[in-house]
């Protein structure tokens, strides 16, 4: 009987897959034996005769020893972790669920720019002294402003960026983006440019967002030069990875007032340790890696990996296949 083995382990109860999960899997698909773990215990016993994986993570010498392995599918929208030679080299597909995240990692965008464009987190403290600081509030730079009007600047133009764009629009925002192949439809975006034009979306944007995947190209593509080069009251906004900011110069360029404040929910080691000078920078607003969160966060995972599994089964082309040679 083919196999389909679940491996996904995390501290984090919600990243962990339910057991609903896989006995719906095994009630939908009786030809297959669906085997779902509660950690990575049994899984090098498990693998070598498995077909079809759920995992986000897997080791090189898993994947050799995983004979009749044919399909990985990763229920994050990351997958640089995956991307080793043995993998990138061998026949396994790879997919992974950017579009279960790519909408609700949007709205959280959409509530960082208000967070920062109203100065919620400064209201918050002002709360917590018990200080009405409405003068206050509209001295200290940069003010409170207005979001209708605001130039979005995406850096990535994928399922993420796709969405923000929509919501941005909706707001009246402008939107501006980059992404590898700018020819391709615009998503909505006033503008698109290429990879080696990204400078003038951190020059133009007033509030930048990273919504790219981790490759060679974009690994701290929030440097020190290009933070140099936004406005004085632009923000930034991180919802892809920690590796796409250079985390020091942030902090400089936030404590030297040079934009104006940032929103960063994911950071190079998570969980951002208690004595992390970030907590304390002024203007950033700090969550902690919580902008895919959903209740329905599971039940979005199995409608995309059930339609996935039928094409599969069926010899049909599959979803949200990533390009192993590039890493998204």
């Amino acid at each position: 009987m083919r196999k389909l083995l679940i491996f996904v382990h995390h501290p984090f109860d919600l990243w962990n897959g339910p057991s609903w999960f896989a006995e719906g899997l095994q009630a939908e698909f009786p030809q297959l034996n669906v085997v779902h773990l509660p950690d990575y215990k049994r899984v090098d016993a498990e693998i070598s005769d498995a077909e079809i994986t759920i995992t986000w993570s897997i080791r090189p010498e898993q994947i050799k020893a995983a004979k009749k392995l044919r399909w990985i599918h990763s229920p994050a929208a990351a997958v640089h972790q995956l991307i080793f030679p043995e993998l990138v080299n061998s026949d396994i597909v790879l997919t992974n669920a950017r579009e279960v995240h790519g909408p609700v990692v949007a709205e959280h965008v959409i509530a960082q720019i208000f967070a920062l464009a109203k100065k919620i987190p400064d209201a918050v403290r002002l709360q917590q002294n018990h200080e009405w600081g409405q003068q206050r509030m509209w001295d200290e730079l940069p003010r409170v402003r207005e979001v209708a009007g605001a130039t979005v600047g995406l850096v990535g133009l994928g399922s993420i960026g796709r969405a923000v764009a929509k919501n941005a629009k909706a707001l009246g925002m402008r939107v501006i983006a980059v992404r590898e192949h700018p020819g391709k439809e615009s998503e909505g975006a006033d503008m698109v440019f290429g990879p080696a034009q990204v400078n003038e979306v951190f020059r133009e944007a007033d509030y930048v967002v990273l919504a790219a995947p981790v490759t060679d190209d974009t690994k701290a593509i929030a440097n020190a030069e290009r933070l140099a080069l936004m406005k004085p009251d632009a923000c930034l906004i991180n919802v892809a990875r920690g590796q796409l900011v250079d985390e020091g110069a942030l902090a400089s360029a936030l404590r030297e007032k040079k934009i104006g404040g940032a929103a960063i929910d994911v950071f190079r080691k998570e969980p951002l340790a208690p004595e992390s000078p970030l907590w304390d920078v002024p203007g950033l607003l700090v969550t902690p890696h919580t902008a895919a969160l959903t209740g329905k966060l599971w039940e979005r995972h199995y409608e995309l990996f059930s339609e996935n599994l039928r094409r599969y089964l069926s010899g049909q082309a599959l979803l949200g296949v990533v390009d192993k040679h590039k890493g998204y």
